[in-house]
């Protein structure tokens, strides 16, 4: 008898376990955040999605779209890394979710390390472009009132940052893909910051909000996550979606950020 109790404990053991990495890998989260900027006229609602390295939340990221769709985004902010290699299964998924989400509100995709690994990437964007996303690498878009701006991943060093910002009075949200480079863009009057790439610290310390690592930022790294002031750019981290080359998430659920930009007089008059 007490072998079949120590058997029925381990089973539990093994299913408890097996639901909570799938509970920390596809249960997913959305966080919101609210930031006002006196650039800003009227209210706008991004939602921000990062790092999909080809994960998919139910058949076609079903899901996923769902989640979006119900927060009725007028712009959706891809900051790259929506393949992991460039596989036919990586491709399909990615092209698949833009042409999904190009129905709920304009796309608008920069690139990300991952997509810039291979040779392949002038043939992807190309498909990307087909599926209904706008490419922003090192260029601008105006919509909604506003201006983005994106960089592409390559750039996010070498100044180029100078040769794209625009000129005006008008609010700027600049979408790039590595956070340890934001402070590079810090004094050039952008209203909000959209990156990804650190992916929560892909383990996350309980109760601390303290990631364990990130590429480029190493051990115990400090933008992970959340809304921060660099510099006074206020930025927002994305913790991603999907897994890299650490093949597991852990206290760090997948990430569908929306971020609502403000004129400082709504932001007052919410509080």
């Amino acid at each position: 008898m007490l072998y079949v109790w120590i058997g029925l404990g381990i089973c539990a053991g093994v299913v408890l376990t097996a639901l909570f990495v799938w509970f920390n890998n596809s249960c997913l989260k959305i966080t919101r955040y609210k930031v006002a900027d006196k650039s800003c006229r009227s209210a706008v609602r991004i939602v921000h999605l990062s790092d999909l390295h080809g994960k998919t939340f139910g058949k076609r990221n079903v899901k996923l779209i769902e989640k979006v769709m119900r927060e009725k985004p007028d712009i959706i902010a891809v900051t790259g890394d929506i393949i992991h290699k460039y596989t036919p299964k990586n491709k399909k998924v990615a092209l698949e979710a833009v042409s999904d989400l190009s129905k709920i509100a304009p796309v608008f995709f920069v690139s990300g390390n991952h997509e810039l690994r291979g040779l392949q990437y002038r043939v992807f964007k190309s498909e990307l472009i087909e599926a209904g996303a706008r490419v922003l690498d090192d260029c601008c878009a105006d919509i909604c009132g506003i201006t983005l701006v994106g960089l592409k991943c390559s750039s996010q060093k070498n100044g180029a940052i100078e040769k794209i910002t625009p000129a005006g009075e008008g609010a700027k949200v600049l979408l790039f893909h590595k956070p340890h480079f934001a402070y590079m863009y810090a004094g050039y009057g952008y209203a909000l910051a959209l990156c990804g790439h650190a992916h929560g610290g892909q383990w996350r310390i309980p109760f601390t909000g303290i990631g364990v690592f990130s590429p480029g930022q190493g051990m115990f790294p400090k933008l992970t996550s959340g809304l921060h002031n660099i510099d006074g750019l206020k930025t927002v981290i994305s913790r991603g979606l999907g897994n890299s080359e650490c093949p597991l998430r852990l206290f760090n659920r997948p990430e569908i950020v929306v971020a609502e930009l403000l004129p400082e007089t709504d932001a007052e008059a919410e509080k």
